[in-house]
């Protein structure tokens, strides 16, 4: 299958010199590349060009999820017929597993893993093994250790009309392949049994597959409705991959098995002789459950922390990640885009510190042997030696990239609609908020939007419940937010459901909301990270998708990040007028449809989330039936309630929280 583009519109302006010189760049042997594109200028539409001409699968890293859920909207939009997937990070909720020395507390490993996500994940890894036009959309987590793509690619299920199977064989090898029997509950990763019919969910599909079997032949595969059981479509043969990225091989159990219990004896050994008994004892207890639970189930909370052994690496060797998955199926002919480089390449760079301090403690007092240090995300040297071509995206590059690219920094200033970068002008801080209600109102009145970015998230709140109670239709946005509700947020706000969000750095790169005519930064003079010059200019970039487009800057004093943003937007904007007036074009404001949510949700209006659980749980504390629920179902609720309580007890909401400490008691006394 080959990359083919699909566009109401062709290359305009400024891209298509920007995608001949990136497209020769790449053949050439050009290994960083720059592309500096002002927001609108259709930076995503070349790309997606580059990868047409070049034929070359692609992977796009993203440093926020919301970001990259736009992006994998628009590459499916511009490449339907191929394969374009999302691969971020599937936890609604993470507590990373960590140990306190101060105070003696041990944190389990806690999450909620989003089924959905996780669905997208596997199939993007199952997309890149099985075709050759593969686009993956990533957040950063991709760097982050998945397992070996080689057991994954070896652990399949391959069946085909006329094969010689019994159902027992089948049966064990999906348990290999860590499906469960689900004979009451069918959902994805789960098979079920009726007769000589065998029926999977694949983890990484909407719909299932029913095996026919007549004696010990396989007589008819068919695809079918998960709800229904109604025919879709019937096959000659299907490959079946596993639930999980984490597989274990039970051939090699046993040389792998002797290595841990070596690797266990020794650090025993160690504690003792430092007269450590409770931390030999805790290792040596630990490491036996574990292996017991990956014989018995071949999984256990945590495998992940023996993945070097599974793998074959050695100690200190780099984990497996979704490059590998690249690398497996297509060698070094890939390429990866990285999307707001300015923000992605320091995130990249950042993750290995964070995560090895936290493991290094396990280690120390005897809750993880030292391959927990190998369940890692890449370094960053590491993690270039596997990128053979890079393009770094962004409208403000930082000095690093611009270096790395030895001049080859491609330059995407006009947009094709025309439009010119934004005026900007400062107003003084005294009397803001009234001069700010009254320019919003002034765009509510013409059916715009406005976008407003504080430096706090309590200032988002704050501000967001101020505006309310003047009857502004108004929502926040930040990073406690869940992941798929923040696409919705904004898709409310282009459709009118909001007329002001009020946010922080999210309201920052790449996102697409040509309705916003009016961007108000507060606090725009307090030098430091949200205030500095790139961002400034990321959230400028923001009104430059409407013909009214203006920035509003409240400070007090002109500080040096402030003078040199204005001075590079009122750079391209004399470029982009100059343009304009020599090709007689008139600025038109960007006109997109909102695209179908990445993840559709039944009933969200009646669901909205409240301390991290549903509205409706909250509003029938005393009718949930504790007693009808499963035990792993029993413990999931106390999970949610216990975080929901901490939440509102720190919203100084006390009422509700003792409602939550009371039916965590009831639940808890049910399951003793």
């Amino acid at each position: 299958m080959k990359f083919r583009l699909h566009s109401p519109y062709k290359p305009t302006g400024d891209q298509p010199q920007a995608i001949k010189k990136l497209s020769g760049g790449v053949k050439d042997g050009i290994e960083h590349q720059v592309l500096l594109g002002v927001t609108g200028s259709g930076k995503t539409f070349t790309i997606a060009n580059v990868i047409e001409k070049l034929q070359m699968p692609t992977l796009v890293i993203s440093h926020n999820k919301t970001l990259a859920g736009q992006l994998y909207q628009e590459f499916h939009e511009f490449l339907p017929e191929n394969s374009v997937s999302y691969f971020v990070s599937y936890y609604d909720y993470f507590q990373p597993e960590a140990y306190l020395p101060q105070t003696d507390t041990y944190i389990q490993k806690d999450a909620d893993i989003n089924k959905e996500i996780d669905k997208l994940r596997l199939q993007a890894t199952t997309n890149i093994l099985t075709r050759p036009d593969a686009v993956v959309i990533a957040s950063v987590s991709c760097i982050y250790n998945i397992g070996s793509p080689k057991e994954y690619g070896n652990f399949v299920l391959e069946l085909s009309v006329g094969q010689k199977i019994v159902r027992k064989d089948i049966l064990k090898r999906l348990v290999e392949l860590q499906y469960e029997r689900g004979d009451f509950g069918f959902f994805r990763g789960t098979f079920r049994v009726r007769g000589d019919n065998v029926d999977v969910f694949p983890a990484y599909e909407d719909f299932a597959i029913r095996i026919e079997l007549v004696g010990e032949k396989v007589a008819k595969i068919s695809q079918i409705d998960p709800l229904d059981g109604k025919l879709i479509t019937n096959h000659d043969k299907f490959i079946l991959y596993p639930a999980k990225h984490y597989m274990t091989d039970p051939t090699k159990y046993n040389d792998v098995f002797k290595k841990i219990k070596s690797d266990m004896q020794d650090r025993v050994k160690q504690f003792k002789k430092q007269g450590k008994d409770l931390e030999a004892h805790r290792i040596e207890q630990k490491v036996k459950y574990d292996l017991e639970m990956i014989k018995e189930v071949g999984y256990v909370n945590g495998i992940e922390n023996y993945s070097r052994y599974f793998d074959g690496r050695n100690p200190g060797d780099p984990p497996y990640t979704l490059l590998d998955y690249f690398h497996e199926a297509y060698g070094d002919d890939f390429l990866v885009v990285i999307d707001e480089s300015h923000m992605s390449v320091p995130q990249i760079g950042g993750m290995y510190n964070g995560d090895n301090a936290r493991k290094q403690t396990l280690i120390d007092f005897g809750f993880r042997l030292s391959s927990a240090l190998d369940n890692r995300p890449l370094r960053f040297d590491e993690f270039l030696r596997r990128v053979p071509k890079i393009l770094y995206n962004s409208a403000t590059p930082a000095k690093w990239e611009i270096g790395m690219s030895e001049g080859q920094v491609v330059e995407q200033l006009i947009r094709p609609t025309g439009i010119p970068d934004p005026e900007v002008e400062i107003r003084p801080t005294q009397g803001q908020i009234d001069d700010l209600i009254s320019e919003i109102q002034k765009r509510i009145k013409k059916g715009q939007r406005t976008l407003v970015t504080t430096l706090t998230k309590r200032t988002a709140e704050d501000l967001a419940s101020f505006l309310k109670e003047r009857e502004m239709r108004v929502s926040y946005l930040h990073s406690e937010v869940q992941t798929l509700d923040r696409s919705d947020i904004l898709d409310d706000l282009r459709a009118g459901k909001y007329d002001v969000l009020v946010g922080i750095n999210l309201l920052r790169e790449g996102l697409d909301l040509p309705e916003v005519s009016l961007v108000a930064i507060l606090d725009a003079d307090k030098e430091g990270f949200l205030r500095s010059e790139t961002s400034l200019i990321q959230v400028m970039g923001r009104a430059a998708r409407h013909t009214e487009g203006k920035v509003i800057m409240y400070a007090d004093q002109t500080t040096g990040s402030m003078e040199r943003a204005i001075h590079e937007i009122d750079r391209r904007r004399d470029i982009q007028l100059k343009y304009n007036k020599e090709n007689n074009i008139t600025p038109k404001t960007i006109v997109k449809s909102i695209r179908e949510k990445i993840i559709k949700r039944e009933e969200k209006e009646d669901m909205p989330l409240f301390y991290g659980i549903e509205k409706k749980v909250i509003q029938n504390l005393e009718g949930i039936d504790a007693d009808s629920l499963t035990p792993y179902d029993r413990k999931k609720l106390v999970g949610k309630l216990q975080r929901a309580m901490s939440a509102a007890a720190g919203d100084l909401n006390f009422e509700l929280a003792v409602q939550f400490r009371d039916r965590i008691r009831e639940v808890e006394s049910i399951v003793k």
